[in-house]
Order: structure tokens, then sequence, then C-alpha cells
């Protein structure tokens, strides 16, 4: 049964916890989205990356935001999970089109976002993540909004007080409205629970090959887990390696671990 947005929003916060954190396997498209969540995903959140690239667009708010929040409802009507989209740095100009992306979004059914300061100063993504808060409590709605730092993911500052400006940043981001925080770039489990210890709301982290287990992250204080691009890079490079064995050798082995029609169809089948 699908629930309604505000159950599924109060499933979604509290699937947030350490002792079991919330893993999340980054869907881009409806098919992905299915396919996750048969696998056992408690929730589905998107990918900017994945999304900007099915739709033919580089990652980096190129991406509009009418095809962004259709690609959002699409993911959301197509599962019964709660679903949080990442937003980038809100497909908006300023903080006012910031809230237009953040109601659409919740127009959509979406019950989270992720929203990014990147080379922006944190000033101005506080404003944004303000905005996005009021655009949310002007519609009613119970948004978990999840700022994304990325000090550690792009190598900002100096190393040795990168620490200290993304506890700052944290710090000014849930004085702002920030639900959570998210810190990708970071493998260290030393950082990993200094960060945990001095924030205090829920930490977010991104893993790949090389990060440790999800149970070791929330051993350290982490209540939620994502892939980012990464699922969406492996179905890539899947495609890459058939295409390159079929021009190459003329060969198809390397379509032998593919979901099984029948089955990939059926999921689409399947009324939500």
């Amino acid at each position: 049964m699908t629930l309604a947005q505000p159950d599924n929003a109060r499933l979604f916060r509290s699937l947030h916890t350490p002792p079991a954190p919330l893993a999340l396997a980054n869907a881009w498209d409806v098919a992905s989205a299915r396919v996750i969540e048969a696998a056992g995903a408690p929730a589905i959140a998107t990918t900017s990356a994945g999304v900007a690239w099915s739709l033919g667009c580089p990652d980096g708010d190129v991406l509009t935001r009418d095809r962004a929040l259709k690609l959002i409802a699409r993911i959301v009507a197509a599962v019964a999970v709660p679903v949080t989209a990442d937003i980038e740095g809100g497909y908006g100009t300023d903080a006012a089109g910031v809230a237009e992306t953040v109601a659409g979004v919740l127009a959509a059914g979406a019950v989270g976002v992720n929203i990014e300061d990147g080379t922006r100063p944190p000033a101005e993504l506080a404003t944004r993540l303000a905005a996005a808060r009021r655009a949310a409590d002007r519609a009613g709605a119970d948004l978990f909004l999840n700022a994304r730092i990325d000090t550690f993911l792009f190598g900002l500052g100096d190393p040795d007080t990168r620490l200290k400006e993304t506890l700052d940043r944290a710090h000014r981001y849930v004085d702002a409205g920030a639900d959570g925080i998210f810190v990708p770039g970071v493998t260290d489990t030393t950082t990993i629970a200094a960060l945990a210890g001095d924030i205090s709301v829920p930490l977010n982290v991104m893993a790949g090959p090389g990060a440790p287990a999800v149970a070791e992250l929330g051993a350290l204080g982490v209540a939620r887990v994502s892939l980012g691009s990464g699922v969406a890079q492996a179905a890539y490079a899947a495609a890459r390696r058939a295409a390159q064995e079929l021009f190459g050798t003329g060969g198809y082995a390397s379509l032998a671990e593919g979901i099984a029609f029948p089955e990939l169809d059926g999921l689409l089948s399947e009324p939500h």
C-alpha cells in the first residue's frame, strides 16, 4: 500500500539512526528505483548526477528545474517507499528559486531533499536552506532537509583546518533549518567519528569501494549511508563493457549477469 506523504515523511525521518543506518542505493530513473526497492530498500534517494546523465545533461546545476521535477514525480509514483531527491544547489539562481523548487518537490510527493554548497560561500547555502524550510512550512509539509557540505569532496581550503571548517558549516546549516548533514568524500574513521560527535543532527556519508561497511559507519555515529552516483556509474560501466565486447571480440559474455527479462519487465508491470 502506498502511504500518504505525511506518513512517508514520518517513516523516512525515523529511519535515520546510527544503530541501523539508513542505507541508500541512489536511483536515477523509474526502472532503477523499482529495482532498488525490490532489493529491499526502505527508501529511495535520487542521485542528481545520475538523473542529469539520464536526461542528457552533465552534473552541476545544468539540468532545468522542470525536467528534474518531472523525473522526481515519476519515481515517487512508481514506488511505495519514501523518496528523497537530490536537487544539487536547488535548481534556482537564488533563494526564491530554491523555494520554488522545494515546493515542486513536495508537490511531486517526495519527503526530503539534498541541497549542496559546492563552491558557494556557506552564507549562500544557509540562505537557500532557510528558504527551503520556509517553503516546506508554507506547504504544511514535513520535509527532511539534508545539507551537503563539499569541503572534503572538492578538497576545499587548508587540509589542516578542513574538519573545523566543515563543522562550522554544519552548525550554520543546522541553524538555518537543516535536518541532516551530508559530508561526502570522507572515509577516514577518525574524521567520521569527529563529525558525528560534533553534529547535532543525523550525519550522512557517501560510501563506495574501500569505505567502512554500513554497520561500522553506524558504530562511528553515522545515521545515513549513500552510494551517490556510484550505482549509475556501475550501470553505465556495464553498458560500456557490453558494447566494447560486442565491437571488439564480437562476444556477449558480459550480458550473462543481467537481470532476467521477465523479472525486470515484471517490476515495471506491477501496479503500486
